[in-house]
């Protein structure tokens, strides 16, 4: 249970430790919390109650946004390496092919959709986290918290028994969809279930459909409801493919799996009777869009859906993240990639907070701003479950950016700045800082992409072009560095056609192709201030320190 600091030293540990952030949960959502918080200098210290990592393939989408944050931590190329490209999806209705979707994005955003097992994706997190010199700390559970105004005070117990008191300034619950932080938190979990069960399955097959597509084949009655349903989503490996379908009444789960017990969550995987490979075979003979044979089954399991999110993503000094604030049908492959983002929007904050940096009241933005976003995502997934992807009423453009979390945006959060009345510029404080293309420095004689040049960075400040009126950029430069104490760097983007000198002394890149100014919208003077999650803070055109100072003193202490 949570309760008072007053309470004191749990009487039964064993000994005593401290760190700056104790996570609970080693998943990837976890995982990249402690990633972001090493990378940021933050101590922590990650356990998870499993003795190894499971080998299932459970979240196998990672959309653009998530390789984007992934990209800005320095690990996308592992993660690039081990996964697939998701090009599209196929659909068949009664045998028939009734549509196909391509997975396509605009030109100037930098990545694609991708496949990989959830396995591999904590290997890549886990192996990143390790340069830092953190290791998970398996076999290990949290069993009772409790905070006060400077911490908050944990019992972990092992395996074989033993136990042991941490002593942290902050706890963040990534231990899924029965989270024990959530619960002994007394965060409401309102929502609902399925009443559907499937079968997931990791299998091969030898079919001649175009790699690197889905298929999603369904089967009509007479009166248009669907009453069998076949999902399939490519894995690295030949013909492989994580299945998903109804579950057949012989093999409906009679209980949910252990983790689940008393808690009236129905989510995820079950135990009971796992489904053999002549099960999958039988649904692919009666929904394959053509006859074909599944071979080297991996491991599957039956698995049900709930659709629920917590009333506050967190209270005081402890949060949550991931499944253990919001569960949802795993439709467009969101759940994963959302808590991701969860992670990273709660890391920065925190390694800020760990060194009093932090102004008094940012940690309550992680709830004002991602609370909304697990709303609207549970809200959408729930909808696409029943009636499909396809059947959103979204222009197709849109549509595709939403999939891709390429649309999430901060702009009502009260971190950001807003803008001034009658400006309508298209890129606003709280939207994703856009990646472009054609930036040259002096020496390099190859141009690169602003992805580039804010990689492994916290703050940025970008300072683009001529300032005739107000502030300098030096001026900016300055202001920004000792209003964060040194926390912000300052990175200037010159025109084209300016001349070389006029940045003498400071780091700069030319816009030698036009896009930064097209994808931010400017043409004079004008800075942004791009978070460490890659989300703009502040627009200011023109820029002056007083604009700056406002929009800097929403996050760091003054």
């Amino acid at each position: 249970m949570a309760h008072s600091e007053s309470t004191g030293r749990s009487a039964s540990a064993a000994r005593s430790a401290s760190t700056d952030v104790l996570i609970a949960g080693a998943g990837p959502v976890g995982l990249t919390l402690a990633a972001e918080l090493r990378r940021s200098g933050v101590s922590c210290r990650i356990v998870d109650r499993l003795p190894a990592r499971l080998p299932y393939a459970k979240a196998v989408g990672i959309q653009p946004r998530t390789l984007e944050l992934f990209d800005r931590m320095g690990l996308v190329r592992d993660v690039l390496d081990a996964a697939v490209p998701m090009r599209g999806q196929l659909t068949y209705v009664n045998g028939a092919e009734r549509g196909r979707i391509e997975l396509v994005l605009p030109p100037e955003v930098p990545y694609g959709f991708a496949a990989l097992p959830q396995y591999e994706t904590e290997r890549v997190l886990e192996e990143f986290l390790g340069r830092f010199g953190t290791r998970i700390e398996r076999s290990t559970e949290l069993v009772a918290f409790a905070q006060g105004p400077v911490g908050v005070t944990s019992r972990l117990r092992s395996s074989s028994g033993g136990e042991e008191e941490v002593r942290s300034r902050f706890l963040v619950g990534c231990d899924g969809a029965h989270s024990v932080v959530r619960k002994a938190l007394g965060l409401t979990f309102e929502g609902g279930a399925f009443p559907e069960e499937y079968m997931l399955a990791d299998v091969e097959v030898g079919w001649g459909l175009p790699s690197g597509y889905g298929v999603r084949s369904m089967h009509r009655g007479e009166d248009g409801a669907v009453d069998d349903l076949l999902v399939c989503i490519p894995l690295p490996g030949r013909g492989r493919y994580r299945m998903s379908m109804l579950v057949p009444p012989e093999l409906s789960a009679s209980r949910p799996s252990e983790p689940s017990a008393g808690d009236g969550v129905a989510h995820g995987l079950e135990g009971g009777t796992a489904p053999a490979l002549a099960d999958i075979q039988k649904v692919l003979d009666r929904l394959a869009p053509e006859p074909v044979t599944a071979s080297a089954l991996r491991w599957s399991s039956v698995f049900r859906i709930s659709h629920r999110l917590v009333d506050r993503y967190g209270e005081g000094r402890v949060f949550v993240a991931g499944d253990a604030a919001h569960i949802h049908p795993p439709t467009g492959a969101q759940g994963m990639n959302t808590g991701v983002q969860d992670a990273c929007n709660l890391a920065w904050k925190l390694a800020l907070a760990v060194v009093d940096a932090a102004h008094p009241r940012l940690l309550t933005g992680y709830d004002a701003e991602r609370h909304p976003v697990g709303e609207e995502v549970v809200g959408r997934t729930v909808r696409h479950a029943a009636e499909g992807v396809q059947a959103d009423p979204t222009d197709p453009e849109t549509l595709m950016l939403r999939e891709a979390q390429l649309l999430v945006n901060y702009r009502e959060s009260p971190l950001v700045t807003p803008l001034p009345p009658g400006d309508e510029a298209a890129l606003r404080p709280g939207d994703r800082a856009p990646d472009c293309g054609g930036l040259t420095g002096d020496i390099a004689a190859y141009p690169v992409r602003l992805f580039d040049l804010l990689r492994g960075r916290g703050h940025v400040l970008l300072v683009y072009g001529h300032h005739p009126a107000g502030d300098t950029p030096g001026d900016l430069a300055a202001a920004a560095r000792e209003l964060s104490r040194g926390r912000v760097e300052t990175c200037r983007i010159l025109p084209a056609d300016a001349p070389p000198d006029e940045a003498t002394g400071t780091p700069h890149h030319h816009d030698s192709r036009g896009e930064f100014a097209r994808q931010y919208g400017v043409e004079e003077g004008a800075a942004f201030v791009v978070r460490p999650d890659g989300y703009l803070s502040a627009c200011l055109r023109p820029p002056t320190v007083g604009q700056l100072k406002e929009a800097l003193g929403r996050v760091f202490a003054g």
